[in-house]
This record gives structure tokens, sequence and C-alpha cells, in this order.
């Protein structure tokens, strides 16, 4: 992993339950996030995403089955709102995961995309008890 750009903090993942998401995003496009929001209807979440200023909110659909809205909800009903994960950009996301194996990991999901010259690659894991995403892209 020592090829290519240096790993370095992306930006972090609070979850939020749904009839607080509004306020949660109002919080934080008061304090200068330039908020994004997306509904991604395959994964079951709604998301309010700064990637330049490193912070994204995600929100369970209600009503969802899909897997990425069972998992967020879990958490809202384990822990309530809070940090869901951490993402940490690598260069090679596969290679991340194969080191934070060694470490015991546990992979929860993996998205990815590729085409037109751009790709993602995008692995949610939970490594000595840390939520860590790696993330590997071209896009900004």
């Amino acid at each position: 992993m020592t090829a290519g750009p240096q790993p370095r903090l992306h930006h972090v993942v609070f979850a939020v339950a749904p009839e607080r998401r509004t306020e949660a995003a109002a919080l934080f496009t008061e304090l200068g996030f330039a908020l994004e929001e997306a509904e991604l209807t395959e994964l079951g979440v709604r998301v309010h995403l700064d990637w330049d200023r490193g912070i994204e909110l995600i929100s369970p659909v209600p009503g969802s089955t899909a897997s990425v809205a069972v998992k967020v909800n879990a958490f809202l009903d384990r822990n309530g709102d809070g940090v869901y994960t951490v993402v940490v950009r690598v260069p090679d996301a596969a290679a991340a995961e194969a080191v934070a194996g060694r470490h015991g990991s546990t992979t929860r999901f993996r998205q990815g995309f590729s085409g037109e010259g751009s790709y993602l690659e995008e692995i949610d894991l939970s490594v000595l008890g840390l939520p860590l995403t790696f993330l590997a892209t071209n896009v900004s």
C-alpha cells in the first residue's frame, strides 16, 4: 500500500434517526457545511453529504428492508444517533481490507462501480472494535 496516494481521513458518517434527520442537517448547514441530499433507494437510506468538508449524515428510509437500511436501523436501536463509520481514503480498498483482515476484521458492506473513466470502491468493516470504511475512488 505504499505506491500512489497516501491514506487519509476522508469523512465521518453519522447515523441519525429519520425523525431527527432534518434538524441534524439544519444544524450542520447552519455551521457552514454545504450538504447535498440524496436518497439511495437501492440501499434504503437518505444521505446528506459534504465530502469537501468531511461529513455525512445517513438515515434509513422508514419501512425499507434494504440491507444498509436494516444495518443502520440496528445501529440506531443499539446506540442511538452517533458515529456510524469513519471513512478512510486509500489507494486500494481491497489491499486495505486485507490488512484489516490480518487484525480480525468483519466486513459489513461493500459497493463499487467503474465506467467512463471513473471508479469507486467502498468497503465498510469493523476492526478492533472500530467502524471503518475504506474508500478508493477518483470521484471528487
